[in-house]
């Protein structure tokens, strides 16, 4: 058995694989930690012949209801005869006593998380303008999802679901802020004060943006990743996140986010809404209040990565600049619900 990478004890991994998934592996494993991710630790684990996936919780200061591995393989898992491209699942541990942390294991899938412009440039402005509307017409097949019929009737709780995520996402800020943030505090107070009423109820994503998914050589994609927050609520949170995500070089330049949207060929905003709004029947034209919550959500994310930097407690590297992207996110949180 070669070394462990740093979280995932190989030997304890093998051992428990070889009882709970015979087959799928031998018993002497390799591993590494997958590029891409400042949350939860990928690996890439193999016996010289078959690899997999395996996906744990962060090392060190963790959100308080983020990082759940059972939820994102029970989502994963329940999504898998649908039009949404999943991985397979094969085995699940719910508990710390294999390696320190929950963790499941997943099919290594093929295919590229386009992150940055210049990754994905080369291909040229008609290729990456039709990635981009798999990216909407995936987020659209997903809404499309029908809770009950995949087993995910109980995965979340509709009503009432924007007023839980401001007071969700207002604690995780205080339990993450390292620093005086008051502009988190103003957001936070204007989004509770404008929480609209209940809206339609789909199966959403969480964290819903190009580099978490894989594109394949055909330029289809082969997979959608990382749905530890995913849970049933309001679709529009999902569109006004991609949005965002969207607009990050512009809000943040220099604080290593995704500029993805910046290359050439790459539909506008404005493009992308009506991409989906055609192709779901979806009114998004009062998305402001969403866009603020958004914007709240990943500025709390980003801090709450931001503390386990300073801490000593991330794993790779691409770290030190996440912190200076919370006060304009806020900033821009703020603006959009001005907007409307």
């Amino acid at each position: 058995m070669t070394d462990s990478p740093q979280g995932l004890d190989l030997e304890a991994l093998s051992t428990y694989l070889q009882r709970e998934a015979p087959g799928l592996l031998k018993a002497e494993l390799t591993g590494r930690i997958l590029a891409g991710g400042k949350s939860n630790l990928t690996y890439e684990v193999g016996d010289g012949a078959t690899s997999v996936v395996v996906r744990r919780p962060p090392l060190g200061h963790v959100l308080s209801t983020a990082h759940d591995m059972i939820r994102e393989h029970t989502v994963i898992t329940a999504l898998a005869p649908t039009d949404v491209p999943v991985p397979t699942t094969y085995a699940v541990c719910p508990d710390d006593s294999v390696i320190g942390a929950p963790f499941y294991v997943m099919e290594l899938v093929a295919g590229t998380p386009y992150r940055h412009a210049a990754q994905i440039a080369p291909l040229g402005p008609e290729r990456t303008r039709d990635i981009a509307h798999r990216l909407v017409d995936t987020l659209v097949a997903l809404h499309a999802v029908d809770p009950e019929e995949v087993g995910l009737s109980e995965f979340g709780r509709p009503h009432g679901f924007l007023e839980r995520q401001v007071r969700r996402w207002r604690r995780q800020m205080d339990s993450s802020a390292s620093r005086q943030l008051p502009r988190a505090e103003e957001l936070s107070d204007a989004l509770a004060a404008g929480v609209p009423g209940d809206g339609d109820v789909s199966v959403l994503h969480g964290d819903y943006r190009l580099d978490n998914l894989l594109v394949g050589e055909s330029d289809q994609v082969t997979a959608v990743l990382d749905w530890e927050m995913a849970t049933l609520g309001d679709p529009l949170s999902d569109v006004a996140l991609f949005v965002v995500y969207q607009r990050l070089s512009q809000v943040t330049p220099g604080a290593g986010v995704s500029d993805v949207a910046a290359a050439p060929g790459y539909p506008d905003t404005d493009a992308m809404l009506a991409r989906y709004t055609q192709a779901s029947g979806r009114d998004v034209s009062h998305i402001g209040w969403h866009l603020g919550l958004a914007y709240y959500k990943l500025a709390t994310i980003l801090e709450g990565i931001h503390y386990r930097y300073i801490q000593g407690q991330t794993v790779g590297s691409g770290f030190d600049n996440v912190g200076t992207a919370v006060g304009p996110l806020l900033d821009a949180g703020l603006a959009a619900l001005r907007e409307g």
